[in-house]
């Protein structure tokens, strides 16, 4: 029997979990994301906002011109992760083989858990009813000998649907005379540069294999595989303890020029991925800073460091990088870790600081920024974890300067 894989998609994720937890937003348009009158970009909407032409990453700013009476509301990031959670929970119930792509999507191999296709249907079909029957939301489902496949099939018939794609025929069938852009791992750049070498349609990868190799290397021949629907990948399952880094980013509302500002920003955000670190048990063998300048150029720097997991020592790296760059207004800051590890390369780290140094550190900052700032976070700095909690209150920091 070939492999069996069914890949599962929830239809428009945050907006539908605000929708179940609030029903008197169902009938309405629904964008995710920032509000109006802020900077930012849309996470998702729901299906009727789409029929305005509002779509994921759109300036929210241009989505509101398209639907100025639909409701806007920023994301509850934890609430949907402890939703997403859930439905994990339902799909690893039919397989030993997950990949999860992100909270609201994930491949399924269950070709050694099926004796055949039937059964494969009657999984694809109970993962349906089970996430609708006990979270309350919709998902629509792909059955496919590949993960390109399956991933194509579940798009056929979004919302709430089923589609199977049996074999390589079918696939190819189905695709030939789409768009480049619409084959699975084609993105915009990739898309823009087949168009712009006279590659429009999916049939036009399978005419040109030495063009496709020419322009993009094995990566082109890859596509060119996909193009007839040949697709060996296995699943790799995802846990967030073998990530690679981990970071945290703010954008905000009006540009910053004020750098002792940005450094009391970057502990608030280093406080974030400390507890990231903790939970996973894990170290940072390397520290990094992200900034978006007003212009919207982005720079990224980094350091290699000694093993690191807690927020003054991830602050202290971001801040020295942080004075070595173009000092200009700043739209986006962002720091974090990389080159992770579950051991420290050495027992303690930050010039062999003790742990009890490292926490009385911490704890001078934490009432440093309480009182600068007129703001308990000495009691509340749980609460900055969340993420539209982050914002609020550096939102209200940036604002507080200029007083």
């Amino acid at each position: 029997m070939n492999r069996i894989i069914i890949h599962v998609d929830m239809d428009a994720f945050f907006a539908s979990v605000e929708i179940r937890d609030n029903p008197s937003f169902k009938n309405k348009p629904l964008i995710i994301g920032s509000l109006p009158k802020e900077r930012g970009v849309v996470s998702t909407c729901n299906y009727i906002a789409r029929e305005f032409g509002i779509h994921s990453a759109m300036n929210i700013k241009d989505a509101y011109k398209l639907c100025p009476n639909g409701v806007y509301m920023h994301p509850n990031f934890e609430k949907y992760k402890k939703v997403s959670d859930q439905i994990h929970a339902i799909w690893e119930d039919y397989t030993d083989e997950m990949e999860a792509i992100a909270l609201d999507e994930a491949y399924l191999d269950v070709t050694d858990k099926v004796r055949n296709l039937d059964d494969a249907r009657v999984i694809a079909h109970t993962i349906k009813k089970r996430v609708l029957d006990e979270i309350g939301l919709t998902c629509s489902v792909g059955l496919a000998y590949s993960k390109v496949a399956a991933k194509t099939a579940s798009e056929e018939k979004k919302p709430n649907g089923y589609f199977e794609i049996l074999n390589e025929n079918d696939f190819v069938q189905l695709v030939i005379n789409r768009d480049v852009g619409e084959l699975y791992t084609v993105g915009k750049k990739t898309c823009e540069l087949l168009n712009k070498n006279g590659i429009y349609k999916i049939y036009d990868i399978q005419n040109n294999k030495e063009k496709m190799i020419q322009l993009l290397g094995k990566r082109g021949e890859f596509i060119y595989d996909l193009s007839y629907g040949i697709d060996e990948r296995e699943l790799k399952p995802y846990k967030r303890e073998n990530a690679q880094s981990m970071s945290r980013e703010i954008t905000f509302q009006k540009d910053v020029e004020d750098y002792d500002f940005l450094k009391d920003v970057l502990f608030l955000l280093a406080l974030c991925v400390e507890k990231q670190l903790r939970k996973y048990h894990l170290y940072g063998m390397g520290v990094s800073l992200k900034v978006t300048y007003s212009n919207m150029k982005t720079i990224t720097r980094s350091r290699i460091v000694h093993s690191c997991d807690y927020a003054i020592e991830i602050q202290k790296e971001a801040v020295l990088l942080l004075s070595q760059i173009e000092q200009n207004k700043i739209r986006l800051i962002g720091t974090g870790v990389y080159n992770l590890s579950n051991l420290p390369i050495k027992q303690l780290s930050f010039h062999d600081t003790s742990i009890e140094e490292i926490s009385k550190l911490t704890n001078d900052e934490i009432k440093r920024l309480s009182l600068k700032y007129n703001l308990d976070f000495e009691h509340n700095i749980s609460k900055l974890y969340n993420m539209e909690v982050l914002f609020r209150t550096i939102e209200y920091m940036r604002k507080y300067t200029k007083k």
